[in-house]
Protein backbone atom coordinates (compact mmCIF):
# COMPACT_ATOMS: atom_id res chain seq x y z
CA UNK A 1 0.00 0.00 0.00
CA UNK A 2 1.47 3.41 -0.98
CA UNK A 3 0.76 5.00 2.43
CA UNK A 4 2.96 5.64 5.47
CA UNK A 5 2.70 2.95 8.17
CA UNK A 6 0.44 5.01 10.47
CA UNK A 7 -2.04 5.59 7.60
CA UNK A 8 -2.03 1.87 6.81
CA UNK A 9 -2.81 1.13 10.47
CA UNK A 10 -5.65 3.68 10.48
CA UNK A 11 -7.14 2.23 7.28
CA UNK A 12 -6.94 -1.28 8.71
CA UNK A 13 -8.61 -0.09 11.93
CA UNK A 14 -11.50 1.51 10.03
CA UNK A 15 -11.83 -1.62 7.85
CA UNK A 16 -12.45 -3.71 10.99
CA UNK A 17 -15.67 -1.76 11.67
CA UNK A 18 -18.86 -3.62 10.66
CA UNK A 19 -20.04 -2.72 7.18
CA UNK A 20 -16.89 -0.78 6.31
CA UNK A 21 -14.94 -2.09 3.33
CA UNK A 22 -11.36 -1.31 2.32
CA UNK A 23 -12.32 1.61 0.05
CA UNK A 24 -14.56 3.26 2.64
CA UNK A 25 -11.87 2.77 5.27
CA UNK A 26 -9.40 4.50 2.97
CA UNK A 27 -11.80 7.44 2.48
CA UNK A 28 -12.28 7.71 6.26
CA UNK A 29 -8.51 7.77 6.80
CA UNK A 30 -7.99 10.42 4.11
CA UNK A 31 -10.76 12.51 5.69
CA UNK A 32 -9.07 12.29 9.11
CA UNK A 33 -5.82 13.38 7.47
CA UNK A 34 -7.42 16.47 5.94
CA UNK A 35 -9.68 17.39 8.90
CA UNK A 36 -8.88 20.16 11.34
CA UNK A 37 -6.85 19.09 14.36
CA UNK A 38 -9.67 20.16 16.72
CA UNK A 39 -12.20 18.01 14.85
CA UNK A 40 -9.98 14.92 15.05
CA UNK A 41 -9.28 15.59 18.72
CA UNK A 42 -13.02 15.92 19.45
CA UNK A 43 -13.72 12.67 17.60
CA UNK A 44 -11.02 10.81 19.52
CA UNK A 45 -12.35 12.14 22.85
CA UNK A 46 -15.89 11.08 21.98
CA UNK A 47 -14.71 7.59 20.98
CA UNK A 48 -12.90 7.21 24.32
CA UNK A 49 -15.87 8.62 26.26
CA UNK A 50 -18.30 6.19 24.64
CA UNK A 51 -15.94 3.28 25.18
CA UNK A 52 -15.46 4.16 28.87
CA UNK A 53 -18.94 5.38 29.85
CA UNK A 54 -21.52 3.38 27.90
CA UNK A 55 -22.56 0.10 29.53
CA UNK A 56 -25.67 -2.05 29.99
CA UNK A 57 -28.59 -0.83 32.07
CA UNK A 58 -28.86 -2.93 35.23
CA UNK A 59 -32.59 -3.50 34.66
CA UNK A 60 -33.15 -3.91 30.93
CA UNK A 61 -29.60 -4.29 29.49
CA UNK A 62 -30.11 -1.43 27.03
CA UNK A 63 -27.22 0.98 26.46
CA UNK A 64 -26.84 3.58 29.20
CA UNK A 65 -24.44 6.04 30.78
CA UNK A 66 -26.14 5.55 34.16
CA UNK A 67 -26.81 2.37 36.18
CA UNK A 68 -30.47 2.59 35.11
CA UNK A 69 -31.21 3.82 31.58
CA UNK A 70 -33.43 6.79 30.75
CA UNK A 71 -36.27 4.52 29.59
CA UNK A 72 -36.39 2.39 32.76
CA UNK A 73 -36.21 5.47 34.96
CA UNK A 74 -38.91 7.38 33.06
CA UNK A 75 -42.09 7.52 35.22
CA UNK A 76 -44.24 8.45 32.21
CA UNK A 77 -43.61 5.08 30.51
CA UNK A 78 -45.99 2.16 31.02
CA UNK A 79 -44.02 -0.12 33.37
CA UNK A 80 -46.69 -2.81 33.02
CA UNK A 81 -45.76 -3.63 29.41
CA UNK A 82 -42.36 -5.12 28.61
CA UNK A 83 -40.99 -5.42 25.06
CA UNK A 84 -38.37 -8.15 24.60
CA UNK A 85 -35.79 -7.47 21.88
CA UNK A 86 -32.54 -9.14 20.88
CA UNK A 87 -30.13 -6.20 20.75
CA UNK A 88 -29.89 -2.54 21.87
CA UNK A 89 -30.24 -1.43 18.23
CA UNK A 90 -33.73 -3.01 18.26
CA UNK A 91 -34.76 -0.68 21.11
CA UNK A 92 -33.81 2.25 18.89
CA UNK A 93 -35.85 0.82 16.00
CA UNK A 94 -38.94 0.34 18.17
CA UNK A 95 -38.58 3.81 19.70
CA UNK A 96 -38.48 5.34 16.21
CA UNK A 97 -41.89 3.82 15.47
CA UNK A 98 -43.39 6.14 18.09
CA UNK A 99 -46.14 3.64 18.96
CA UNK A 100 -44.69 1.93 22.00
CA UNK A 101 -44.56 3.52 25.45
CA UNK A 102 -43.64 0.58 27.67
CA UNK A 103 -40.25 -0.61 28.90
CA UNK A 104 -37.76 -3.08 27.44
CA UNK A 105 -35.72 -6.18 28.07
CA UNK A 106 -32.69 -6.71 25.83
CA UNK A 107 -31.70 -10.37 25.51
CA UNK A 108 -28.25 -9.57 24.09
CA UNK A 109 -28.67 -12.21 21.39
CA UNK A 110 -30.94 -15.01 20.25
CA UNK A 111 -31.05 -18.76 20.71
CA UNK A 112 -28.99 -20.56 18.10
CA UNK A 113 -28.35 -24.25 18.81
CA UNK A 114 -26.14 -24.55 15.71
CA UNK A 115 -23.81 -21.91 17.17
CA UNK A 116 -24.09 -23.32 20.68
CA UNK A 117 -26.09 -20.35 22.02
CA UNK A 118 -28.64 -21.54 24.57
CA UNK A 119 -30.87 -19.86 27.18
CA UNK A 120 -27.96 -19.47 29.61
CA UNK A 121 -25.99 -17.47 27.03
CA UNK A 122 -28.57 -14.68 26.72
CA UNK A 123 -30.59 -12.73 29.30
CA UNK A 124 -33.47 -15.21 29.69
CA UNK A 125 -33.02 -15.78 33.44
CA UNK A 126 -33.15 -12.03 34.08
CA UNK A 127 -36.31 -11.74 31.94
CA UNK A 128 -38.07 -14.46 33.90
CA UNK A 129 -37.08 -12.79 37.18
CA UNK A 130 -38.58 -9.51 36.01
CA UNK A 131 -41.84 -11.22 35.04
CA UNK A 132 -41.98 -13.09 38.36
CA UNK A 133 -41.96 -9.74 40.18
CA UNK A 134 -45.66 -9.57 39.26
CA UNK A 135 -45.62 -5.96 38.04
CA UNK A 136 -46.10 -6.78 34.35
CA UNK A 137 -49.44 -7.10 32.53
CA UNK A 138 -48.00 -7.96 29.12
CA UNK A 139 -44.76 -9.17 27.55
CA UNK A 140 -44.34 -8.26 23.87
CA UNK A 141 -41.94 -10.54 22.00
CA UNK A 142 -40.22 -8.43 19.35
CA UNK A 143 -37.48 -10.80 18.26
CA UNK A 144 -36.60 -10.91 14.58
CA UNK A 145 -38.58 -13.11 12.23
CA UNK A 146 -35.63 -15.26 11.18
CA UNK A 147 -34.93 -18.81 12.42
CA UNK A 148 -33.09 -17.72 15.57
CA UNK A 149 -35.64 -15.01 16.42
CA UNK A 150 -38.56 -17.42 15.96
CA UNK A 151 -36.83 -20.10 18.05
CA UNK A 152 -36.20 -17.55 20.79
CA UNK A 153 -39.82 -16.33 20.73
CA UNK A 154 -41.12 -19.91 20.84
CA UNK A 155 -38.89 -20.81 23.79
CA UNK A 156 -39.81 -17.63 25.69
CA UNK A 157 -43.52 -18.19 25.04
CA UNK A 158 -43.36 -21.61 26.71
CA UNK A 159 -41.46 -20.19 29.68
CA UNK A 160 -43.69 -17.14 30.10
CA UNK A 161 -47.02 -18.99 29.78
CA UNK A 162 -46.31 -20.69 33.12
CA UNK A 163 -46.01 -17.26 34.79
CA UNK A 164 -49.56 -16.11 34.03
CA UNK A 165 -48.70 -13.01 32.06
CA UNK A 166 -50.20 -11.96 28.73
CA UNK A 167 -47.68 -12.77 25.97
CA UNK A 168 -47.91 -11.17 22.52
CA UNK A 169 -45.68 -11.23 19.45
CA UNK A 170 -45.30 -8.42 16.94
CA UNK A 171 -46.69 -9.27 13.51
CA UNK A 172 -48.24 -7.80 10.33
CA UNK A 173 -45.66 -5.69 8.64
CA UNK A 174 -42.31 -7.08 9.74
CA UNK A 175 -41.00 -9.06 6.76
CA UNK A 176 -39.79 -12.61 7.37
CA UNK A 177 -36.03 -12.77 7.75
CA UNK A 178 -35.57 -9.05 8.34
CA UNK A 179 -33.84 -7.32 11.23
CA UNK A 180 -35.83 -4.70 13.18
CA UNK A 181 -33.23 -2.02 12.55
CA UNK A 182 -33.99 -2.17 8.80
CA UNK A 183 -37.82 -2.18 9.03
CA UNK A 184 -39.41 1.12 8.03
CA UNK A 185 -41.26 3.16 10.64
CA UNK A 186 -44.78 2.58 9.26
CA UNK A 187 -44.33 -1.21 9.09
CA UNK A 188 -42.99 -1.37 12.63
CA UNK A 189 -45.80 0.84 13.87
CA UNK A 190 -48.37 -1.46 12.21
CA UNK A 191 -46.65 -4.52 13.69
CA UNK A 192 -47.09 -3.16 17.21
CA UNK A 193 -50.72 -2.11 16.67
CA UNK A 194 -51.61 -5.61 15.39
CA UNK A 195 -49.58 -7.75 17.77
CA UNK A 196 -51.21 -11.07 18.62
CA UNK A 197 -51.62 -13.29 21.64
CA UNK A 198 -49.35 -16.34 21.60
Amino acid sequence: MPYPESMVQLIESFARLPGVGKRTAERFALYVLSAAHEEVETLSKILLKVNENIHSCQECFNLSEENICHICSDPTRDHGVLCVVQDPKDVIAVEKSGDYSGIYHVLMGALSPLEGIGPKDIRVKELLQRVKSGELREVVLATTSDTEGDATASYLTKQLKTLRVKVTRIAHGVPVGSSLEFVDRASLSRAFKHRQDV
